[in-house]
C-alpha cells in the first residue's frame, strides 16, 4: 500500500526530536512510525502520521526542511523468515530498496514495514501477487 512519508531535515542536537513532536502534538498529529538517521551534524526524522498535510504545515511554519516521499507499506506475518521472504520477492523482481524500517502493529498476528523503492507501483503489485 503507497503511503506518504515526511522527512523532516534536524539538527543533531539535544532536544531536537522532542521540539519535532511537541510540534505535532500540539496540532492532534498522531505518529504511526518513525525512523531516525543521524549523522555528527543533523539526522533525517523519517515520519508516518495520521495528517501528512498538517504535519507538512506546522513543521514548515516552524522553520523545518521537510520532503515527502511516496512509500510502500507491507504487512508481513510476524515470525521468523517472513520479512526475508517479502524482500527477496522485491530481489526476485530486480526491485532496488533504498531502505526499510519496521514497527508493530496492534495485533500479534502482523508487523509492518516502510520500504522506500524507486517503483512504487512496480514493488506493491509483486508484493501483492506473492
Amino acid at each position: 500500500m503507497a503511503i506518504k512519508q515526511l522527512t523532516v531535515f534536524v539538527q543533531n542536537k539535544k532536544g531536537t526530536i522532542v521540539e519535532v513532536t511537541d510540534v505535532l502534538s500540539k496540532n492532534n498529529i498522531n505518529l504511526r512510525a518513525l525512523s531516525i538517521a543521524e549523522t555528527q551534524d543533523f539526522g533525517m526524522l523519517r515520519l508516518i502520521v495520521n495528517d501528512t498535510a498538517t504535519a507538512e504545515k506546522v513543521l514548515a511554519e516552524e522553520g523545518y526542511l521537510i520532503k515527502v516521499n511516496d512509500v510502500v507499506g507491507v504487512k508481513i506475518g510476524d515470525a521468523p523468515g517472513k520479512l526475508s521472504a517479502a524482500l527477496k520477492v522485491l530481489y526476485d523482481n530486480k526491485i532496488n530498496m533504498d531502505y526499510l524500517y519496521a514497527f508493530m502493529s496492534r495485533t500479534e498476528k502482523h508487523a509492518y514495514v516502510v520500504i522506500r523503492v524507486e517503483d512504487n507501483d512496480s514493488a506493491e503489485k509483486v508484493l501483492e501477487d506473492a
